[in-house]
């Protein structure tokens, strides 16, 4: 079985994919974007899946990509084009090169273009197939800059993905209208620059006119992407953790602490109950020490907890307090995280409540 994500980046309208072998738990990332790090390490470690590899069709321009990262923390391999011109990567692709992850594949493919260094990732049975810049739903990568080639890239589309099976499945590596897969056939069909009888003279002149502003992390994003994305100096790590407490970050985008955490740290930290006040004093009793605010009235009543002490927010199963972390961290508190489980996992592993039933 073949597990599969799509991730989104809203900043930069990155797509990143996610591919896993389901028996044997390995997986690969396809252009992982530096901010969403945190994200994408908490869906990999919530699937079970080992990742092995990140995977880049090119050296981007729009963001940096969260592969140096995602090795620091997962020991992934970093793969990109060999013509890409990037320093520090594990492993230099080349066309009919092939990743495994387990028992899968992904056939590589060189689609050069929007950059001199684009790589299209092809599944091993042709189900579907990840074109970065270059072949964009019904539309596709500009050719200005970047080594940037339309007649180039008119050939890649034409010869590396359309020939690919009607029915493979296309993901680029940016929508800007909310759209997320297409076809081959489809684009064949419809792709306005690159379908039907178009002639590479007229894709040429097309992309020779579109008068597009250069990308805004242009003297950013590149730099850094021909490092793999390898900090320079002191940048910060959008993936580093609380010291406050060993806490999880959810792929729900919550930062997590089990009973066992919480009952070492009671202490220093206020506990903060969003049930009702029946259900504060009834069968699940409560922890104690903690301070009652129902979540109905919590975004009122959040002068009455300090702001210079952690917060761990408990509610029945953990549902309630997830959202009181929200409105917590809208209110602008900083440290803050939510009970795994609520009550029914606190009482459930033997740990002490005030009131209650036996």
């Amino acid at each position: 079985m073949l597990i599969f994500r799509q991730l989104f980046d809203p900043q930069s309208s990155t797509y990143t994919y996610l591919l896993g072998d389901g028996a044997s738990r390995a997986a690969v990332l396809i252009d992982p974007v530096f901010e969403q790090v945190r994200r994408d390490a908490a869906l990999i470690d919530e699937l079970g899946l080992k990742l092995i590899a990140t995977l880049e069709t090119h050296v981007h321009a729009d963001h940096v990509t969260g592969a140096s990262l995602l090795k620091q923390r997962t020991g992934s391999k970093i793969m990109v084009a060999k013509a890409s011109g990037a320093v520090g990567a594990d492993r230099y692709l080349v066309q009919d090169d092939v990743v495994s992850f387990g028992g899968r594949r992904l056939l590589v493919r060189a689609t050069p273009g929007h950059t001199g260094g684009c790589l299209t990732y092809v599944l091993d049975d042709y189900s579907m197939a990840f074109t970065g810049d270059c072949l964009l739903i019904r539309g596709s990568g500009r050719t200005d800059f970047q080594e940037g080639d339309a007649a180039a890239m008119y050939r890649s589309v034409r010869e590396q993905i359309f020939a690919l099976p009607a029915e493979c499945l296309l993901y680029p590596a940016h929508d800007y209208r909310g759209l997320t897969v297409t076809s081959v056939a489809e684009e064949r069909r419809y792709n306005p620059r690159l379908g039907g009888d178009i002639a590479v003279g007229d894709f040429a002149g097309y992309m020779a006119n579109l008068r597009l502003a250069h990308p805004k992390l242009l003297d950013v994003a590149v730099p850094a992407n021909l490092r793999c994305g390898q900090p320079q100096g002191e940048a910060a790590d959008p993936g580093a953790d609380p010291s406050w407490a060993h806490l999880r970050y959810s792929f729900a985008g919550v930062w997590e602490i089990d009973p066992h955490g919480l009952e070492e740290l009671q202490a220093p930290v206020q506990i903060l109950d969003v049930r009702e006040e029946d259900e504060f004093s009834g069968p699940l009793g409560h922890i104690g020490g903690a301070v009652l605010i129902p979540l109905g009235q919590l975004a009122a009543r959040v002068d009455e907890l300090a702001r210079d002490r952690p917060i761990v927010a408990v509610c029945r199963a953990g549902s309630r307090s997830a959202q009181a972390v929200a409105i917590l961290q809208q209110a602008g508190f900083g440290e803050i995280a939510n009970l795994n489980g609520g009550m029914l996992r606190w009482r459930a592993e033997g740990y002490p409540v005030e009131g209650g039933s036996a």
